[in-house]
């Protein structure tokens, strides 16, 4: 079973998911070895308020997952969102963020000016389009939307189904 997540780091309510839901579900399902968890960007909050920080969050996210560091990362942007548009994943705080995970800053650097991994975010918002993502955070067990993914019982079933199908 595989659950993939659509998110955007600067969405309010992409943090809420990470912090009551996402968490519960790594606990229950993934740490348990029952599923695989996906996290794909779909860039959402840049084109509300202008601007490409939620973009270059998830550029920056990507060049820690070079380093195994994603999860990491992802809960350090979430734990340092202030508001949409707002300059808290601006550059100079992105490189901040890497530093303070002690990741190697040269590479980071690297990767992270060169936008090597621009690609990868760009084909996580098509595969998003195909799904028929318009917001976030969006959820599917096994490619079937999850109807509400902000309430775990509807999560829990949802994943509960997938995993009775499967055996």
């Amino acid at each position: 079973v595989v659950v993939t997540e659509f998110a955007d780091f600067q969405c309010p309510y992409c943090e809420v998911f990470s912090t009551d839901i996402q968490s519960q579900i790594i606990t229950d399902y993934v740490t348990t070895g029952k599923i695989r968890y996906e996290y794909r960007h779909f860039i959402v909050i840049d084109s509300n308020v202008g601007g490409t920080e939620s973009r270059r969050a998830a550029e920056a996210s990507e060049c820690a997952a070079e380093q195994d560091r994603f999860w990491d990362f992802h809960e350090i942007l979430f734990a340092n969102q202030v508001g949409e548009g707002e300059g808290a994943f601006a550059n100079n705080r992105l490189k901040a963020f890497a530093e303070s995970l002690n990741l190697n800053m040269a590479e980071f650097n690297s990767c992270f000016d060169g936008r090597k991994t621009q690609n990868k975010v760009t084909i996580d918002e098509a595969q998003a389009r195909t799904f028929g993502v318009t917001g976030t955070p969006s959820l599917f067990v096994n490619g079937v939307r999850v109807s509400n993914p902000v309430d775990y019982p509807t999560v829990k079933a949802a994943i509960d189904a997938a995993l009775a199908g499967s055996q």
